[in-house]
């Protein structure tokens, strides 16, 4: 009897848990996902543009004024809340580019300023940026070294 009781309750709660269950739809998100990407590339691609054409700078300083104005972009949407609402929306189209980096910078910051410059913003700023720029330093790091034995003992 009390087998059969429990047997009861666990597809009852199993049918609950399937009810509020969301349901994604991997072809909505993928598509959103690529507009959101797209629209930030376009966006990048048009500051690009007018740094080069308005104002006559060459290539790579109009890269780099783009990519400066992505990211302060990206961190006073993060400062407005607004950001969040692209990821929500976006999902990886909102976080993969230059903009989702800033605003995993931002994000901690501002949350824990409450807490002061050094143990607030100083401490929680590097939470997700930290490790990626440790491992992107000693991975480059690696690949230097190895570059450099293969051009060391490749040459004889």
């Amino acid at each position: 009897m009390q087998s059969l009781k429990s047997e009861k309750s666990k597809k009852e709660y199993e049918e609950y848990v399937e009810s509020v269950t969301p349901k994604h739809n991997l072809f909505k998100n993928m598509l959103k996902a690529f507009l959101t990407g797209g629209l930030i590339c376009v966006l990048g691609q048009f500051l690009l543009n007018i740094g080069q054409h308005q104002f006559g700078l060459d290539r790579d300083t109009a890269a780099s004024w783009c990519s400066i104005l992505l990211i302060l972009l990206s961190v006073i949407l993060t400062g407005l809340n607004l950001y969040q609402l692209l990821v929500k929306f976006g999902g990886a189209g909102a976080l993969v580019p230059i903009t989702g980096f800033a605003n995993s910078v931002a994000a901690p910051a501002i949350e824990y300023q409450k807490e002061g410059q050094v143990f607030g913003i100083g401490c929680k700023i590097f939470t997700i940026a930290g490790p990626v720029i440790l491992y992107g330093i000693f991975s480059s790091w690696v690949l230097g070294v190895l570059y450099w034995m293969w051009n060391l003992f490749g040459q004889r």
